[in-house]
């Protein structure tokens, strides 16, 4: 094996942060869904970290320089399946994300993985840049590129998947260097599409806004997961009632406690000092990527590394807002804790990317 891939060049701090973190969401899982028809969910998510590794593994095999030179494909696969989500998609809580893959009852979510191609569309075009500030031309021209697959995936409608899609590109930009004028430009834009945003939304959409700012208007419908998230984690208080004991989670006050409100069940069950474990470690890996970043031999792999290190913050700041009731419910999931094959998938490749990078720093 060459050099600069192997074993003992790893990113060993990064792996093993990002598998304890696995080991507390399948722990998790397995308390919330014990007694339930997804009691299978903690076996499936081990088959999902396990087959994730491997991902991870085949990312960093090859070159991250490679995969940039195929941006241009990998964007037109990626917008090609957001496109035959409409036509065969699986609908699933009012929206179709997932396509059966035939012959098995396993589904994949084209959008979790297109976010894998933005990070590296982002990076390749940045990277490519002639002067040290973005042009007005190159803002509005990687925004549309990017704009094409969230304009795609908000109209299954997914409203969080694709809202994660912008954090990517507003790190790479202000990376990249942004005058002043352009980024009041874009913030007034923004303010002014905003009235006209809310005509978009779904009718449950808007409801779940408008429950956000107040949700004891509806308490057993649109406001009920709000009320029993930040219930649930107020009974964990220091020391939490321990594994399988939470009585939010166990006596089903807790919708769907395995995916989005996973981070409830755990502060439930764990209490403040299990919360800042868990916080501590993601602090942790994030700070592992940013160093991966500060290390990378060139401005591609560090527009990656940070690309990565912004959707993972991003996603971690919305999950937990959300389950605490400082943000919308927006079906967010918790990196490498919360139930899924296709985010599992998606975030171990996305660290296999850092990874990967970290490995080219060797190549001489």
């Amino acid at each position: 094996m060459a050099r600069y891939r192997s074993f003992r060049d790893l990113d060993w701090p990064l792996l093993i942060i990002t598998l304890i973190i696995c080991a507390l969401g399948v722990l998790q899982i397995y308390s919330a869904t014990h007694d339930t028809k997804w009691h299978s969910a903690w076996w499936q998510q081990i088959v999902w970290i396990v087959v994730g590794l491997g991902l991870m593994w085949i990312v960093t095999s090859i070159d991250y320089h490679t995969l940039l030179g195929q941006v241009p494909i990998l964007y037109c696969i990626s917008i090609g399946t957001l496109l035959l989500t409409f036509a065969i998609g699986d609908v699933v809580f009012h929206s179709k994300r997932w396509i059966a893959v035939p012959g098995t009852r396993v589904q994949i979510q084209p959008s979790e993985f297109a976010k894998i191609v933005i990070i590296l569309l982002v990076a390749r075009y940045l990277s490519e840049l002639k002067s040290d500030e973005i042009s007005l031309r190159d803002l509005l021209k990687l925004g549309g590129l990017v704009g094409i697959p969230t304009v795609l995936v908000m109209s299954q409608p997914d409203f969080g998947t694709g809202a994660t899609y912008m954090p990517i590109l507003a790190g790479g930009i202000l990376l990249a260097g942004l005058r002043w004028r352009y980024l009041a430009v874009v913030a007034m834009v923004c303010a002014l599409a905003l009235p006209a945003g809310w005509y978009l939304l779904k009718d449950y959409q808007k409801a779940r806004l408008v429950t956000f700012v107040d949700p004891s208007q509806d308490p057993r419908g649109r406001g009920y997961q709000v009320i029993q998230s930040k219930i649930a984690v107020g009974h964990g208080g220091i020391w939490g009632r321990g594994v399988t004991q939470g009585t939010q989670t166990q006596l089903r006050f807790l919708p769907v406690p395995h995916t989005d409100f996973i981070f409830s069940t755990f502060a439930e069950e764990h209490g403040f000092v299990g919360v800042v474990v868990v916080l501590g470690l993601y602090f942790l890996l994030l700070m592992q990527v940013v160093q991966n970043a500060q290390a990378a031999p060139d401005r591609a792999g560090m527009y990656i590394c940070m690309g990565v290190a912004t959707l993972l913050l991003f996603h971690l700041l919305v999950n937990v807002g959300m389950d605490v009731g400082y943000m919308p419910v927006t079906g967010i999931p918790l990196p490498l804790m919360s139930y899924g094959g296709s985010s599992t998938f998606s975030i171990f490749m996305m660290l296999g990317l850092v990874i990967n990078v970290r490995l080219r720093r060797f190549v001489t």
